[in-house]
């Protein structure tokens, strides 16, 4: 599917080879703010298709689908990111009104919650970083679910990162994600053999 060469009644003209935009010498200020909507509504249209596409891949051609994925333009941690969030929120579960960003910064918390701080963002007309500014400062006061976020940096070879991506894609889950829940799981099983190397030296 192609964006057509040029938009009725808007008066401008996107290239054939989709690199470039062109504007009338003089446009009112109101229709240029519509062209940029309009421009940033597509391109957020675009994020749910490309997410959407992915998960088909991954649910359809689990063996496949990454070459297929390796021999596009498309950059792949990108994609995967675009089909985590669509699998968080189905489409019924999708606010139009809203970017994909707006749903990308609850897409960690609880589907309760995230309906709650999606239809807040979506009354008050708030704007991603409004919502990201808001769901701090509730977490800050303690109101707020979200976790508290550190960023690690791992060296590890092509060759592993590969490997995790592999099973993450399995468990259909962000890679972030499947970090997070080997870790929490090794973390658990070390935390119980402490315990019954506690007992067993108690009795």
């Amino acid at each position: 599917m192609r964006i057509p060469g040029r938009r009725a009644g808007r008066g401008f003209v996107l290239s054939r080879d989709q690199t470039s935009l062109s504007l009338p010498a003089r446009i009112p200020i109101d229709v240029w703010m519509s062209i940029g909507q309009d421009l940033g509504a597509a391109a957020d249209s675009a994020t749910w298709w490309l997410g959407d596409w992915l998960v088909y891949g991954q649910d359809r051609y689990p063996e496949r689908y990454r070459r297929a994925i390796d021999e596009t333009a498309l950059d792949y941690q990108t994609l995967r990111n675009y089909a985590w969030i669509a699998r968080k929120f189905p489409p019924g579960r999708r606010r139009p009104a809203l970017s994909m960003q707006h749903h990308a910064e609850v897409a960690s918390l609880d589907p309760e919650v995230q309906d709650d701080w999606l239809d807040r963002a979506q009354q008050g007309g708030w704007s991603r970083n409004e919502l990201r500014r808001r769901i701090r400062a509730a977490t800050t006061r303690g109101a707020s679910t979200r976790p508290f976020s550190v960023e690690l940096r791992l060296a590890v070879t092509q060759a592993r990162h590969g490997l995790w991506e592999d099973a993450a894609d399995r468990a259909n889950c962000d890679l972030a994600a499947w970090v997070l829940a080997v870790l929490d799981a090794a973390a658990r099983h070390d935390a119980e053999d402490r315990d019954r190397m506690r007992i067993a030296e108690a009795g």
